[in-house]
């Protein structure tokens, strides 16, 4: 259904999976910088199709910044190694490691390639991109942190992720200017305790998971494919509602993570940057809400020609992720019990 299974592939993503187990379990920076090259050489393969030159562009892109990134974490634990003893913390060297993962996750102000890399993925290798890759380079930024620089980073994450997604036709890209605004999400996490981070992402993952499968099922990659849709007035329902539990609206399910972040944030006094965090899911939530109310309002050209057959299972996995999303808030509430 996402992706046709042949050994090939399959091999990609084994070894895509255990380099990100490598450079989390490596007890010394080389050997992180390893697992990070390993992951970077299996995912190549899979986004790379000789059929599209749209995702061999991305494959050609998407070495060239990940090696970028390399080469400069390298350079930066070769420099501590011969400069420093094993556990002083240097701000420069802090800087220089954090920036290299930043530009691996492709946060802000290292975000340029991002968008332009998820343009040419299938929805499939897009999912991979915006969560399984993030969790080695946010791990290794946890083990070596210069808070004053993530906070900054935090903040120019969040804005950026918003302001770049206003005017998006693509919903790649606005997946994209998603991920970048919740990664700022992610560093605020990753900041006050590692299993808020893993929660976060797993929450994610979940949300943006359904997104994915969703837009694959139909085959859509622009928002105006969305209008012209002859979809069932059900299936417009539940991508609302996941689209709003994306943008962490009160009472579906994404809302939670961001709720349990704002509460640490205020409890630690950082009053201003829990303001930007809330104005901006506000204005990310004005552009989901604007292309869902277009889908649903408009009384657009119904072509009688185009028909989307969908199988019963399909349907009913929609069904069960929407529920999940809407009453999520309501069984998570029975953990503080």
């Amino acid at each position: 259904m996402f992706f046709n299974l042949n050994s090939n592939k399959m091999f990609f993503y084994f070894i895509l999976f255990f380099s990100t187990l490598i450079s989390i379990s490596a007890n010394s920076w080389l050997g992180c910088w390893i697992g990070l090259e390993i992951n970077l050489l299996s995912f190549i393969p899979l986004i790379s199709n000789s059929k599209n030159l749209l995702s061999s562009e991305a494959a050609l892109k998407y070495f060239l910044t990940q090696s970028i990134a390399s080469i400069n974490f390298l350079f930066s634990i070769l420099l501590k190694m011969i400069l420093l003893k094993n556990f002083e913390i240097n701000n420069l060297f802090s800087i220089l490691i954090n920036s290299s993962m930043l530009m691996k996750l492709g946060s802000a102000p290292f975000h340029f390639w991002f968008p332009n890399i998820i343009e040419g993925l299938s929805w499939f290798n897009c999912f991979i991109l915006m969560t399984w890759q993030k969790i080695s380079p946010m791990i290794l930024l946890s083990y070596y942190m210069n808070n004053n620089f993530l906070m900054f980073i935090m903040i120019f994450n969040v804005i950026v992720g918003t302001m770049g997604g206003i005017n998006q036709t693509s919903l790649r890209k606005l997946m994209s200017f998603s991920s970048i605004n919740n990664l700022g999400w992610m560093l605020a996490a990753l900041m006050m305790t590692e299993n808020l981070w893993i929660f976060y992402l797993m929450m994610y993952s979940f949300l943006i998971s359904i997104m994915c499968f969703f837009f694959n099922m139909l085959n859509i990659y622009y928002i105006n494919q969305l209008f012209i849709m002859n979809m069932k007035f059900s299936l417009k329902m539940s991508l609302l509602i996941n689209f709003l539990s994306l943008g962490g609206l009160p009472p579906f399910l994404g809302f939670f993570p961001k709720w349990i972040i704002i509460n640490f944030l205020i409890m630690n006094k950082l009053f201003i940057i829990s303001f930007i965090f809330i104005m901006m899911s506000l204005i990310m939530l004005f552009f989901y809400i604007r292309i869902m109310y277009s889908s649903i309002m408009f009384n657009y050209l119904k072509m009688k020609w185009f028909k989307n057959f969908m199988k019963n299972y399909l349907l009913m996995m929609m069904n069960i992720f929407s529920m999940i999303s809407l009453l999520g808030m309501i069984i998570s509430t029975f953990m503080f019990l």
